[in-house]
């Protein structure tokens, strides 16, 4: 069989890889995750309007239809 070793080949070449991204990681700086916690508060909230928003559309057009 010629394609044998592509099979064992892709689980290694995973296991390789995830070893490397480990390796390049590390832990972020107290500015850093300050950064990331406003950046995804700010994504909540801005779901939070754009829910909200659509949600006061939908009201009134649910009741135009009904």
């Amino acid at each position: 069989m010629a394609g044998k070793g592509k099979l064992t080949d892709a689980p290694v070449e995973f296991v390789k890889e995830g070893v490397q991204f480990v390796r390049k990681c590390r832990k972020p700086t107290q500015k850093e995750y300050a950064q990331l916690i406003r950046a995804v508060g700010m994504g909540f909230v801005m779901m939070g309007i754009v829910g909200y928003l659509i949600k006061l559309i939908h009201i009134p057009i649910r009741y135009l239809i009904v």
